[in-house]
């Protein structure tokens, strides 16, 4: 990506974006998620095509008569990262870029010392279970 493109989509991801840490199933730990939402596909589109990652999802519309139909571009896991790194340096909006920073920096030190926790967890109830059997 260009520089301008770069700074184009963290425009996008200050504005209509989120940056955040989702649960995307009940037995995972949280993973980096990077989602824009608009009405706009050829947005979402031009984003999917730039960026060469990324899901683009139509959005359930309940009330046609007073909301157009709407879509999510959705990047996650490494991607999410991948993409974060790229366009971290041009976020304006302070909230999003401490958001980004943080999960460049800590997501993965953060989820190997989940991981180990529940490694240690699943070790001890091991060996309950063994001393309950026994």
């Amino acid at each position: 990506m260009s520089p301008e493109e770069k700074a184009y989509i963290a425009g996008i991801v200050d504005g209509e974006g989120s940056i955040m840490l989702i649960k995307f199933h009940n037995n995972q730990f949280p993973a980096p998620c990077l989602s824009i939402s608009s009405t706009t596909i050829e947005l979402l589109q031009w984003l999917k095509n730039t960026t060469e990652m990324g899901t683009i999802k139509s959005k359930k519309n309940y009330n046609l008569d007073k909301h157009r139909d709407s879509f999510t571009y959705m990047v996650k896991y490494n991607n999410a990262i991948s993409l974060i790194k790229e366009i971290e340096h041009y976020l304006v909006i302070e909230s999003k870029r401490k958001r980004a920073k943080l999960i460049i920096k800590e997501y993965k030190r953060v989820l190997l010392e989940m991981a180990d926790i529940h490694l240690l967890y699943l070790k001890k109830k091991k060996i309950s279970m063994l001393n309950l059997l026994a």
